[in-house]
């Protein structure tokens, strides 16, 4: 296995703790697909160019659908209906692009058909259904991948090492903005397995609002949830002791990480205005990978793609990256939020407890 010790800090995360080999992105995997969508498009255009990925079959609810698909993407086979493309013994693993509220329907048609599975996020609507599905996973000694993606991007997983190695001392403040889910596992990417002592949520359900998320020792995260259209800077930043990471635009795929850390705390007000130091680093999206009419950055499918073949060749079943723990406690506080949002009771233990009255 790899050195952690001698590895740059955006090196992947299986790798960098040496549970995995970076060679082993060539670990040969079929892939049959759920789903002849958009979001299946651009995950098949980007995650074919994993060195051992074959995109074996794909497979909807509209037999014609899935044919065309097919032919417009290299896809080998296609079914009408999941049950026959199921059943192969030569496609190992799922990747499941339908809309959300079919994602536990399909996750557990795939395990139950002894194959590992990938499915987009978000994997599942509440803790409860995640739960009953990582069971049956484990059941079957399969993997489950929650389809967090911006946990696999190279500036992320250099944010995560310096927040690990100290770098930036204690993260005191979280900031992101952008929408409910993605920064909410920005707030739980940084505070780890904590749970949130008080949330607090303003604003309008699926509209412009915010939540602040108190977590004990006086830190909090600030996440604010966007309007479309409007113009917002969906940045992220790491606010600590020591120093401030800012994942730059768009932060919930990016591409550049800037990191400060100055001789002291807070920089301006201890060296007479002085702005802190800056380090640039920018970590580009492979120019061989084409996924014409993308979202943002979806050539970053490939990240988490390759990670999974890297985890499965170890015989992981799930990647550290998002592992089955980080996945449950970030539903868990996306929960809390979304509880407030529409009204609900707070499923989480708070010292004070406020959400809108126009929810």
């Amino acid at each position: 296995m790899e050195d952690k010790n001698v590895l740059p800090p955006e090196t992947p995360r299986d790798v960098r703790l040496g549970l995995t080999r970076a060679q082993d992105v060539a670990f040969p995997l079929r892939w049959g697909i759920i789903g002849a969508g958009e979001i299946s498009r651009q995950w098949v255009l980007s995650s074919r160019h994993c060195e051992g990925a074959t995109m074996a079959a794909v497979a909807a609810r509209s037999g014609d659908r899935a044919r065309a698909f097919a032919a417009q993407h290299g896809v080998e086979e296609a079914y009408g209906g999941y049950a026959q493309m199921l059943a192969r013994a030569d496609v190992d693993i799922i990747y499941i692009g339908t809309i959300d509220r079919l994602h536990k329907e399909h996750c557990l048609m795939a395990i139950d058909a002894g194959k590992h599975v990938l499915c987009e996020k978000a994997m599942a609507n509440n803790v409860t259904d995640a739960r009953e599905m990582y069971a049956a996973a484990n059941k079957n000694n399969v993997m489950l991948q929650d389809g967090v993606w911006t946990r696999f991007f190279p500036a992320v997983e250099h944010a995560r090492s310096l927040i690990e190695d100290g770098e930036i001392g204690e993260v005191m403040t979280v900031q992101a903005d952008f929408d409910t889910f993605y920064t909410t596992q920005a707030a739980t990417l940084a505070f780890s397995d904590q749970k949130p002592a008080s949330v607090q949520v303003a604003g309008r359900h699926f509209g412009p609002g915010g939540a602040m998320l108190e977590f004990e020792g006086n830190r909090f995260a600030v996440l604010t949830f966007i309007a479309f259209p409007s113009e917002f800077p969906e940045v992220t930043e790491f606010i600590g002791t020591k120093g401030r990471i800012t994942l730059e635009q768009p932060a919930h795929c990016p591409t550049r990480l800037t990191l400060r850390v100055p001789p002291r705390t807070p920089s301006r007000y201890s060296d007479a205005n002085q702005p802190s130091p800056e380090q640039r680093f920018e970590y580009p999206l492979r120019d061989t990978i084409n996924v014409p009419d993308a979202y943002p950055n979806q050539q970053g499918f490939i990240y988490q793609t390759e990670a999974i073949h890297r985890c499965l060749a170890a015989g992981l079943r799930e990647c550290p990256q998002m592992d089955q723990q980080a996945s449950l406690h970030n539903l868990e506080v996306l929960a809390s939020i979304r509880a407030l949002k529409e009204g609900r009771s707070h499923p989480v233990p708070s010292k004070s407890e406020s959400a809108a009255s126009n929810y």
